[in-house]
């Protein structure tokens, strides 16, 4: 099963993991210089809950932020 919330459609995203080197200015340094780019993906907090609905209970994937929301009623 595939890690996407059924309530809004949340699903992992790319980016990336950027590391830097150096001496901050403040610091009275030259500056922070980027030194590598890793690629990384984030993945959202799904959590399995069981739901009321109009066929009964059910059970769905869902992000902790619509969780949050109290869209639904927990069975």
């Amino acid at each position: 099963m595939s890690n996407v919330c059924q309530m809004c459609g949340k699903r992992k995203v790319s980016g990336g993991n950027i590391t830097r080197k150096g001496l901050a200015i403040k610091a009275g340094g030259i500056g922070m210089h980027v030194v590598k780019n890793n690629k990384r993906t984030f993945h959202p907090n799904i959590q399995e809950i069981r739901v009321k609905t109009d066929q009964g209970n059910k059970r769905m994937k869902v992000c902790t932020a619509c969780i949050r929301t109290g869209n639904f009623e927990k069975a």
